[in-house]
């Protein structure tokens, strides 16, 4: 007779449920909210756990930039916050750390550099406002643009302006980041600057920078930029244009970054800086003599520049003195950089000169676009010229520096 064979018990699947609780938590803690929120109508068990408190506080510092302080003030749990905040946040939650980021860091910068500035700041705005300016103009808002405005509703109508600020002799600009309602009174219908919402508004030169809410007029989508109307062109729509951000979040979070990082100088007035450690002794005193520039454009042409003391002054450096000033430059081409020196001697010791170095700083344009209208105007007005056998050489190396005008990369440190 032949033996029977038990076959062999069959190992259980591997049951969450038969899990201990610490590394079920551990699992927990690796899901995204979405996830965590999902495990609560699995089982009794995964709901209780879900729940624990722990978990939510990451969520909370993540997409909301909570602290314990700020929780202890609502004395909730982390998971009714995040819920709370949601509730009324949720479509921004991809963009509302970065930006909050971003106008804390700023309003820190100006509460060190310029405190009054942010007394110009106004409160947010309600979805409501939002709402019924997207019905007033007929177009909608981007979501990264709608979230900066619920953190903070642009500026009062001031100088200095929060967008840049800048005082030479002869060329003043202070850009103010316009309120919603503002902005909406300024959105544009006209031929060139059709569907363009206003961000910016200087009170000195009246132009703004704008948001393109449609693709029109060959420009892309919540692209935002300067408007260079051409005031010859018969086409009013012939506008080239300084692209200065792809989208609101990028414009504005590039902006911050350069200002409290030091490499956009444009909240103060004043540019140039030099000063003196007020621990330094006495006898290190000295008085500027000279100041040597080498400029070097985008081609690599080089241009010195050396003469006596700065824009006509040769001021004495003292411990604790602060000399500041204006001055400024031209480049033939879109970019380029300057490096140089100061020549001082000390007033101690007046046969001793010593020179103090100034790093290379770049300055650099934003990118350049020449619009549709003025190519397709170009293109007709040349292949008339051709007809007529021109001889205006002249005018014919002008229109084409204007089509030749090359698009570098980067951002403009805001010559503003």
């Amino acid at each position: 007779m032949a033996a029977s064979v038990e076959p062999e018990p069959q190992p259980q699947p591997l049951s969450l449920e038969l899990l201990p609780t610490d590394p079920l938590l551990l699992i927990l803690s690796f899901l995204d909210y979405r996830d965590l929120l999902s495990c609560c109508y699995v089982s009794r068990r995964l709901n209780q756990l879900s729940s624990h408190d722990p978990l939510w506080k990451r969520h909370c510092r993540k997409y909301w930039l909570l602290s314990d302080a700020e929780k202890t003030r609502r004395n909730q749990s982390w998971k009714a916050i995040f819920i709370s905040i949601y509730s009324d946040l949720g479509r921004y939650i991809q963009y509302y750390a970065t930006l909050k980021k971003a106008w804390d860091d700023l309003e820190r910068y100006l509460g060190q550099r310029c405190p009054r500035m942010i007394g110009s700041l106004k409160d947010s705005v309600q979805e409501e406002d939002l709402d019924a300016v997207e019905a007033q103009i007929g177009c909608k808002l981007p979501d990264d643009y709608r979230c900066s405005f619920r953190i903070h509703n642009g500026q009062k109508l001031v100088v200095p302006g929060l967008m840049g600020s800048m005082a030479l002799s002869n060329h003043y600009r202070s850009e103010d980041l316009l309120d919603i309602d503002t902005a909406a009174g300024g959105f544009q219908q006209r031929l060139g600057l059709k569907q363009c919402l206003p961000l910016t508004f200087c009170i000195h030169t009246g132009l703004s920078q704008y948001m393109a809410l449609e693709c029109v007029e060959g420009r892309n989508k919540y692209e935002i930029f300067y408007q260079c109307p051409d005031q010859m062109a018969r086409n009013p729509s012939a506008i080239d244009m300084f692209i200065t951000g792809t989208s609101y979040l990028e414009w504005f979070t590039s902006y911050v970054n350069n200002v409290v990082t030091g490499g956009y100088p444009i909240i103060r007035d004043q540019i140039f800086r030099i000063e003196m450690s007020k621990d330094a002794l006495p006898e290190k005193a000295c008085q500027l003599d000279s100041r040597y520039w080498r400029i070097t454009n985008a081609k690599g042409d080089v241009e010195e520049v050396q003469g006596p003391g700065v824009v006509g002054e040769f001021p004495i450096i003292s411990p604790g003195r602060v000399y500041e000033y204006t001055s400024c430059t031209t480049f033939s081409t879109t970019s380029g950089y300057m490096e140089g020196y100061y020549t001082f001697h000390c007033l101690y010791y007046k046969d001793k000169f010593f020179n103090v170095i100034i790093p290379r700083f770049h300055m650099v344009c934003p990118t350049f676009k020449v619009s549709t209208a003025r190519m397709e105007t170009n293109h007709n007005e040349y292949a008339m010229d051709e007809d007529e056998d021109s001889t205006d050489t002249d005018e014919y190396e002008d229109r084409r520096r204007v089509l030749d005008i090359p698009a570098p990369s980067g951002r403009c440190p805001r010559h503003t």
